[in-house]
């Protein structure tokens, strides 16, 4: 019997007119029939707007929600999340593109495996240029074009907070249940996407799907570049956010391993700090990774006690 799960597609579009219909196009031409489409534009100053309303006049069953104030992408995000009906979703930029069996593959991912609290699937993207030339693949592969290195599946929290487990978030669906339950994307970040892994890993299992899902569109203008711009406004405040991420995740570590873990993400971010030439938050590592030290002695000291307790 054919799954006939609704999933929705969640595209968020902020200055991407050259991009944004070959973007829904892909939403739409799904081999998989059951989808919901909702389009957001974060009041954007080119005529992405206009293309969208456009392009819209071929499909006026279609959600569209067009910011009276750029919000951002994470309350853009949430925004459309209320309204979304679908079992699953997927949060589509309006410059990347899906590639045809991309969601029948992730649907077919979530029904085959083995794992008893599967909250997110991903698999692995093409990257390319602004003129949609490709660059290389988000995860190395073979001449099969199988990912090269084997993924974590399953629990990967541990993984996840010591920076050793990136995931390509962009060829995710995440369980609709699982944004109810995490109440959608931290609106007080700039970005969206470790906060999600964090969060989201600690209480469900994930799986990877050896495929070529998207293609991510990869741009001067990407959020991606942001991350490593010396004095750049932008940067600080991306770069900011994970600073907070990071707290956030101390807070929800429960063990000593899982507190000496977060110790190499910490210095990854330390060292980015040093090279963006952002002391000031580069400082507060520095006090954050001090405090560190002294809850993982205090954590081996609770732990060693208890193991003899149950001795």
């Amino acid at each position: 019997m054919q799954d006939k799960s609704l999933v929705t597609i969640i595209c968020l579009c902020y200055n991407q007119e050259k991009y944004v219909v070959e973007s829904l196009l892909s939403a739409v031409n799904q081999d998989y029939p059951f989808i919901e489409l909702i389009i957001v534009d974060d009041f954007s100053t080119d005529n992405s707007k206009e293309t969208i309303q456009n392009w819209l006049v071929d499909f006026p069953e279609i959600q569209f929600i067009a910011n009276e104030t750029n919000l951002g992408s994470t309350k853009s995000f949430n925004k459309a999340l209320k309204l979304a009906k679908g079992d699953y979703i997927i949060d589509l930029a309006c410059d990347d593109i899906l590639l045809p069996n991309c969601v029948s593959l992730q649907l077919k991912a979530f029904q085959q495996n083995r794992f008893k609290n599967l909250g997110m699937v991903y698999g692995n993207a093409e990257l390319i240029n602004e003129k949609g030339n490709f660059y290389f693949y988000y995860f190395p592969v073979d001449a099969s074009k199988k990912t090269i290195e084997k993924r974590q599946i399953g629990d990967i929290y541990l993984s996840v907070i010591s920076g050793g487990n990136s995931i390509c978030s962009v060829s995710s669906m995440v369980k609709k249940t699982v944004f109810d339950d995490l109440k959608g994307y931290a609106e007080d970040l700039a970005y969206e996407d470790l906060d999600l892994w964090i969060r989201a890993s600690r209480k469900y299992d994930f799986d990877y799907i050896d495929e070529i899902l998207i293609k991510k569109r990869i741009s001067t203008t990407s959020f991606g570049t942001h991350f490593h711009l010396k004095n750049d406004p932008r940067s600080k405040k991306i770069n900011y956010s994970t600073y907070l991420i990071i707290q956030k995740a101390i807070r929800l570590n429960r063990s000593k391993i899982e507190h000496k873990a977060i110790l190499k993400r910490m210095h990854f971010e330390m060292i980015l700090a040093y090279k963006t030439a952002n002391y000031n938050l580069l400082f507060k590592y520095i006090l954050l990774e001090i405090k560190q030290r002294f809850r993982i002695i205090k954590k081996g000291i609770s732990e060693s006690v208890s193991s003899a307790l149950h001795f």
